[in-house]
């Protein structure tokens, strides 16, 4: 069982790091493209919620990449001695829309890392704060929840069965050219995405794996074809893994002003949960 240093992981609290990006309509278009939407904002019209994660990408040399993908540990983030890293779910709130072709701000602390020993064997929970202003102030407030743990060591149990009560379901398969170009535009160089070998002969997958956020958005995506209200709030959790390749589904319903949304994998297991708030 690796060794975690508990004082030496706390130091990182209050660290913060700063990124300025331009919303660029480019980057806005290729993501039109990747997730097949027809609409495309341009130059001052609102970027769509969630986009905003192919922006303030880290840039990492290639010579500070470490075997999985990943950058080296110890920048920004703690050097946790766990092989495996994820994002795990988060919360974010809309104070009002960035809009394509504004500079942008991040500003991001961590605000706890705390590890726990369950039957899975040691995790380590990082949150993280992202505040994003545009030019006129605060767009977005972000918490993110990254878990660092121990490679598998057998099978993982079987998620719960989905939810049965959707008001709507859209289904696609997601392939490995998907998962490249949503790689590719959040300049995310894990492996599991996009080298097959890699994530199922080394990290013992049954294939390679959707990207949390790119299931997040696809949920939003879903959404917003099923109503005009814009986002006061979203919160999404990571369930189980999903498999490029095989039929997922983007499920949900709206009760009110709140819309409760799921994936789920082909077998009818729950993949994610998530929950907005409409304005």
């Amino acid at each position: 069982m690796p060794v975690i240093d508990s004082s030496a992981l706390a130091a990182w609290v209050g660290r913060t790091e700063v990124r300025e990006d331009h919303i660029s309509e480019r980057n806005a278009q290729l993501l039109a493209a990747t997730l097949d939407r027809d609409a495309v904002p341009a130059n001052g019209e609102a970027l769509p919620p969630l986009w905003h994660w192919t922006y303030f990408v880290p840039t990492a040399r290639t010579a500070e990449i470490e075997a999985d993908g990943h950058p080296k540990r110890g920048g920004f983030l703690p050097a946790v001695p766990l092989p495996r890293r994820m994002w795990a779910g988060g919360r974010l709130t809309f104070a009002k829309p960035l809009a394509v072709g504004e500079r942008a701000t991040r500003r991001s602390t961590i605000r706890d890392v705390s590890a726990k020993h369950g039957k899975t064997g040691t995790l380590v929970f990082v949150k993280v704060l992202h505040e994003i202003e545009g030019e006129s102030g605060l767009a977005i407030s972000e918490e993110q929840d990254i878990v660092f743990r121990e490679a598998a060591s057998g099978p993982a149990a079987a998620p719960p069965a989905a939810p049965g009560d959707a008001q709507w379901s859209d289904g696609i398969e997601p392939g490995p050219v998907l998962l490249f170009r949503y790689s590719a535009l959040t300049f995310n160089s894990h492996r599991i995405h996009y080298d097959q070998p890699y994530a199922t002969g080394v990290e013992g997958y049954p294939g390679l794996l959707v990207h949390g956020p790119l299931s997040a958005t696809l949920l939003v995506e879903s959404l917003a074809r099923r109503t005009t209200r814009a986002l006061k709030s979203f919160s999404f959790r990571g369930v189980s893994p999903l498999t490029g390749g095989a039929r997922i589904t983007f499920n949900g319903r709206i009760e009110g002003d709140r819309a409760l949304l799921w994936a789920a994998n082909a077998d009818g297991r729950l993949a994610m949960t998530a929950e907005a708030t409409l304005a």
